[in-house]
């Protein structure tokens, strides 16, 4: 699918086009709601969304956003498998690395948890890292990842193998009942072989760390999307609905047009001629990702009530996709980030 079609025909972003079936063109939402549901391993699902959605380490903000949205309205735990695999291409790209091979699959493992630490060194004139990484999704089942680690006090993006036996991620059985297909315990890595990607504490210091914060957000609306849809259908399809299903409706609309114009903002500011610094990218998305958040957070609710009991009891569609919106939108920083915002604004100010 090029870049022109997801335009033209999807409007993901754009506040007033219709937002019942994205994309419009049925043939299209067909093509991608068969790539989304088939029953194909992780890794292979990633690399055929990469291509059918035509997303490379250079693609538009606009573009990878709109398209995970895309995917996430149909199914969020794959747009979940998605998002870090479009992270990890365009973090090489910038890195001026060469391209990942074509079936490839990576993950981006940064989370930092007290007691788990991975560090860089250098044995016989080769980059290993040591230590054990949490939150590593997928570990067992994608080929490659990027993993930040710490080199002298800063962060260090490095490139590792996840096939390679100094590799060992967790085994445990994954309890989640969203995202379910997505385990995501620790990994161990044991002078593990890497590839430095930038310098020490390039990872965090880039303007473009900020658009990958919003790339989340955009899956976070596309869930919330999915089941607005959901709902919104049932309705349409009651013999008489309901005054207090049409006033739902209507609170639904507004909720998705508001996050849909945010994103369609912030989305033409990421891909501008203005050049942002990181404080000034991460002040952008710390707003946007808030937004999202909270709208997400509204929609779903809306949803289930506009959609009823049946479906969260009835319809293991919807109510997969409540419970994985449910995980993905608890990974959020919340109060920390609008606090992170404010102080911003404060220090923003107070230097003027």
């Amino acid at each position: 699918m090029s870049r022109d079609s997801i335009s033209s025909d999807s409007d993901v972003f754009s506040p007033l086009a219709p937002w019942l079936e994205l994309p419009r063109a049925s043939s299209q939402r067909e093509a991608l709601i068969q790539l989304v549901t088939d029953g194909a391993a992780p890794p292979t699902k990633i690399t055929s969304l990469q291509n059918h959605l035509d997303l490379t380490g250079t693609s538009s903000q606009l573009q990878q956003w709109e398209a995970l949205s895309m995917v996430a309205s149909i199914d969020v735990a794959v747009a979940r498998m998605l998002e870090p695999h479009i992270d990890a291409l365009g973090i090489i790209a910038e890195a001026a690395l060469e391209p990942p091979g074509d079936q490839t699959s990576w993950g981006v493992y940064a989370a930092e948890v007290p007691g788990k630490v991975v560090t860089v060194a250098e044995t016989d004139g080769s980059t290993v890292i040591t230590g054990e990484k949490a939150w590593c999704s997928l570990a067992s089942e994608l080929s490659h990842a990027i993993v930040i680690a710490h080199r002298n006090g800063h962060g260090q993006a490095v490139a590792v193998g996840m096939d390679d036996p100094r590799v060992h991620p967790d085994q445990t059985a994954w309890p989640s009942i969203g995202l379910r297909e997505i385990p995501s315990g620790s990994v161990t890595f044991d002078q593990a072989p890497a590839e430095v990607v930038g310098p020490p504490g390039w990872y965090l210091d880039r303007p473009s760390f900020a658009w990958g914060g919003i790339r989340v957000a955009a899956c976070w609306f596309g869930g919330a999307l999915g089941l607005a849809q959901n709902a919104a259908r049932r309705h349409f399809a009651r013999p008489t609905p309901a005054p207090m299903g049409d006033l739902c409706l209507g609170q639904l609309d507004a909720e998705i047009f508001a996050a849909r114009a945010v994103l369609a903002q912030a989305a033409e500011a990421a891909d501008g001629d203005e050049e942002f610094s990181r404080d000034g990218a991460w002040s952008l998305a710390l707003r946007v990702r808030n937004i999202v958040y909270r709208g997400a957070q509204q929609i779903q609710l809306l949803s289930r009530e506009l959609a009823g009991p049946a479906a969260l009891t009835g319809d293991s569609t919807f109510a997969k996709a409540d419970a994985d919106l449910t995980v993905y939108l608890s990974q959020h920083h919340g109060p920390r980030d609008e606090a992170s915002l404010g102080e911003a604004l404060v220090k923003d100010f107070t230097a003027r």
